[in-house]
C-alpha cells in the first residue's frame, strides 16, 4: 500500500561559490541584489530553480543571469534545508563551487535587474554582513576547498596555466592560512613529478625573475591519481 504523500510547498534554489585567485588573494564572488528580501546587501549568485527545468541546468543559468560568466565548471557540495533560512518561506538550496583564473574574465555584468553588480571580494574581507545564510554556505565551502586541497590538485585551477613555485606556495598558505616550510614545500611539490619545468621565466618583475612550470595533467591522472598528499 502506496503512503500518502502530503502536500509540500518547498521551493528549490541554486547558490554558487565562485573562488578565485589574483594577485596573492583568494577571492569570492558576490552579487549586490536588487530586489527584496535583504535589497542591496551582498550575496553569493543564487535564485530560484525553476519548475521546467533540471537543479545543474539551473545552476550554469543562474550564474551567467548574475555574473555574465558562461562555461564555468561547477561541482554540487552541500544542500541547505533549514526550515527558517529564506524570510518568505521553505526554499531549499543546492550549494555549487567552482574554482577558476580570474586573469583573463572579462568584467562581470549581470544580464538580468534582479543584481545590481557583481563583484570578487577578498575571503578576509567580505561585507559584514551576507543575505540569507549565505555566510553559513561560504564557511562550509570554503572547509571544503581547505579539505581537498590537501589531496587533490584543485589548486592549479586558481593558478595561471604558467606560475612559480612562489606562487603556488603562496596560494597553499592562503588556503591553509598558515606558514609553509619554502625549501620542503619545494622539494616535496617537485618530488611528485607532476611539474613540467619551463624554458621561461617570470617578466616584468622589479626582482630576480623565477623559474616558470606548469602542471602536467596527464601525468597526473596516469601516475598518481588520488594517491598523494599535497602541501602539508
Amino acid at each position: 500500500m502506496n503512503p500518502i504523500l502530503p502536500q509540500f510547498e518547498s521551493v528549490f534554489s541554486i547558490d554558487c561559490l565562485i573562488f578565485g585567485f589574483d594577485e596573492g588573494e583568494l577571492k569570492i564572488l558576490l552579487i549586490e541584489r536588487n530586489e527584496e528580501p535583504f535589497k542591496d546587501l551582498w550575496a553569493l549568485p543564487g535564485y530560484l530553480v525553476g519548475n521546467d527545468e533540471g537543479i545543474s541546468h539551473a545552476a550554469e543559468r543562474i550564474l551567467y543571469e548574475l555574473t555574465g560568466l558562461r562555461d564555468i565548471f561547477m561541482d554540487q557540495f552541500y544542500v541547505f534545508g533549514e526550515v527558517d533560512r529564506h524570510p518568505q518561506g521553505r526554499v531549499v538550496t543546492v550549494a555549487y563551487y567552482a574554482l577558476i583564473r580570474i586573469n583573463g574574465i572579462k568584467d562581470l555584468k549581470p544580464v538580468t535587474s534582479f543584481a545590481k553588480s557583481a563583484s570578487w571580494y577578498n575571503i578576509n574581507n567580505l561585507p559584514e554582513i551576507l543575505a540569507f545564510d549565505h555566510r553559513s554556505i561560504f564557511d562550509k565551502g570554503f572547509e571544503k576547498i581547505k579539505q581537498k586541497i590537501s589531496y587533490e590538485p584543485i589548486a592549479f585551477e586558481l593558478l595561471p596555466e604558467k606560475f612559480s613555485l612562489t606562487q603556488l606556495q603562496n596560494l597553499y598558505e592562503v588556503i591553509l592560512n598558515k606558514k609553509l616550510d619554502k625549501r620542503n614545500f619545494r622539494k616535496k611539490m617537485l618530488n611528485y613529478g607532476i611539474l613540467k619545468e619551463l624554458d621561461e621565466k617570470e617578466k616584468g618583475v622589479s626582482y630576480r625573475a623565477a623559474k616558470l612550470y606548469r602542471f602536467d595533467r596527464r601525468k597526473y591522472a596516469k601516475l598518481f591519481k588520488n594517491e598523494l598528499t599535497f602541501g602539508k
